[in-house]
């Protein structure tokens, strides 16, 4: 059982940065691959970013490629994720994933746990 909690989230204005962390309970962390999903209004939830649980392979959505950076810190059971050059577009719910396999996946129903979310909202 793995519990995840996110927090980094807030309001930010386009073209600002933020950090957003996901710390997991549990002493397996570092054997699962971990994701990044976010959910916008009336907008079903998509794929941002995954690492594997060795944080030596990494993944983006086309739209953060560039502009985001996931990594991790298995030493802290931390996951996190960079943003860097926001745009109001980015504005949802984000949510960290653990995925108990160790291959990174880009589907939702592929992970295992799921963190309660955080709000990003990035003003024009």
């Amino acid at each position: 059982q793995v519990q995840l909690v996110e927090s980094g989230g807030g309001l930010v204005q386009a073209g600002g940065s933020l950090r957003l962390s996901c710390a997991a309970s549990g002493r397996t962390f570092s054997r699962y691959a971990m994701g990044w999903f976010r959910q916008a209004p009336g907008k079903e939830r998509e794929f941002v970013a995954a690492i594997s649980w060795s944080g030596g392979t990494t993944s983006y959505a086309d739209s953060v490629k560039g502009r985001f950076t996931i990594s991790r810190d298995n030493a802290k059971n931390t996951v996190y994720l960079q943003m860097n050059s926001l745009k109001p577009e980015d504005t949802a719910v984000y949510y960290c994933a653990a995925d108990r396999r160790p291959g990174i996946s880009w589907y939702d129903n592929e992970y295992d746990y799921w963190g309660q979310g955080t709000q990003v909202t990035v003003s024009s």
